[in-house]
């Protein structure tokens, strides 16, 4: 099996067998296989390492770093998840926060969006002023920074939940009342 991730000709059986030995393989198999996969020339396979990675014990912190600047926005999206799935400690959390922050700028709005439910899922103070500038994004974006600073406080905060209850997008504003703005404005 641990094989298969490194020389079938398939995508889809590289994919398929990482996942199998994530689920079903020894930590140093598993590991093995995942490290192989996240520099497989084939993006439906470092996207299937990507949503993987949660699984893994103690996850390396630079692949996945280097899957958020991948070429296939998918792959970038995938990894900006899985970075926000992970409870990292201290030191690695600094370097996802700032890989992710990086991401929350890239090109496609699918990878911004995930990067920021990341770093609102972190909670780590570095990311809050990436979560504040995709408080202007593109709708699916703004909704998602919205919710991102729930575990947030402070003037900046307040300042753009109040702002996000007058957005012309419903879901923005909802996820803005939700949040409590409807209290700060009333204070």
């Amino acid at each position: 099996m641990a094989a298969a991730v490194a020389t079938a000709t398939d995508a889809r059986v590289r994919g398929a067998a990482l996942g199998a030995l994530v689920r079903n393989g020894t930590q140093v198999q598993a590991r093995r296989a995942w490290t192989t996969a996240v520099r497989d020339t084939d993006p439906a396979v470092r996207r299937r390492a990507a949503e993987l990675a949660p699984k893994l014990p103690a996850p390396a912190a630079r692949p996945l770093i280097t899957m958020l600047k991948d070429r296939d926005a998918l792959v970038a999206e995938s990894a900006a998840f899985g970075c926000g799935e992970i409870l990292w400690d201290e030191q690695r959390r600094s370097r996802i926060v700032e890989g992710l922050t990086t991401a929350a700028r890239h090109d496609n709005a699918l990878v911004r969006e995930a990067a920021v439910a990341a770093l609102g899922s972190l909670g780590d103070p570095a990311g809050l002023s990436a979560i504040l500038v995709a408080c202007t994004d593109q709708p699916p974006v703004r909704r998602r920074a919205v919710l991102a600073l729930a575990p947030f406080d402070g003037p900046a905060v307040d300042a753009a939940l109040v702002a996000a209850l007058g957005d012309s997008d419903w879901q923005t504003r909802q996820a803005a009342e939700d949040l409590g703005a409807l209290d700060i404005t009333a204070e």
